[in-house]
């Protein structure tokens, strides 16, 4: 899943996107509320953690833009500002969740798990559950038939995003976007190697290729 971090704290922003990155996560950094702005209208990300207190342009002027030209991405507002009332300011705004800093992060990852699986019309629990298949993010390890089923960084992170959108029918170009941040540039033939790593360890059926159309995960709803 591809994350947009607006934060203009250095030492943080590391700290969180090395965070991220080991939770399979694949974030882009922006310090600037200007760039933000942009970017996040022009780039395919899955969820935006958005901090308040910017330069250029505040976190707010951003958000309420985007909801304005119609982005319905999910933003998770980060930032220390902690009244009541700038709380209803970010949540008037669109924002979907709303955490104050100083935080745990096992509470943020904890938070961007469920807004993604909330804009996915997937159960807020601590696994996921599809076509019998269950993804534990925690172990970042898969069960199938009562048997656990190690992964790597990279199964784990397609997995997950199969997960998500089961049913849809996933081009491989589109796999890359939402995979790999911005400053990545994949093998072409990663997402075919993957999928072929996923298939021998999960089953030949749980993936089905469309030639030329991309990738099924489970098949077609019924």
């Amino acid at each position: 899943m591809r994350l947009l971090l607006v934060e203009d704290n250095v030492a943080l922003a590391d700290e969180l996107c090395a965070s991220l990155k080991r939770q399979g996560y694949a974030p882009d950094w922006l310090a600037d509320g200007r760039d933000a702005l942009i970017q996040g209208a022009v780039e395919p990300y899955d969820l935006v953690i958005l901090d308040l207190g910017l330069p250029g342009l505040s976190g707010l002027d951003v958000l309420r833009q985007w909801r304005r030209d119609g982005l319905d991405l999910p933003v998770l507002i980060l930032t220390a500002r902690t009244s009541w009332s700038e709380r209803i300011d970010g949540l008037k705004a669109g924002a979907d969740d709303y955490l104050c800093k100083p935080f745990h992060p096992e509470e943020l990852l904890l938070r961007i798990q469920a807004l993604l699986r909330r804009s996915h019309g997937q159960s807020n629990s601590s696994q996921l559950h599809v076509h019998g298949i269950t993804l534990d993010e925690a172990c970042q390890c898969a069960m199938l038939d009562g048997q656990r089923v190690e992964l790597t960084a990279a199964e784990f992170a397609l997995l997950r995003y199969f997960m998500l959108h089961p049913g849809q029918l996933l081009s491989k170009s589109h796999l890359q976007e939402h995979l790999y941040d911005g400053e990545t540039e994949p093998d072409s033939n990663v997402v075919e190697v993957h999928v072929s790593h996923l298939r021998r360890k999960l089953g030949r059926e749980c993936i089905e290729t469309r030639r030329g159309q991309g990738y099924l995960f489970g098949g077609l709803p019924a």
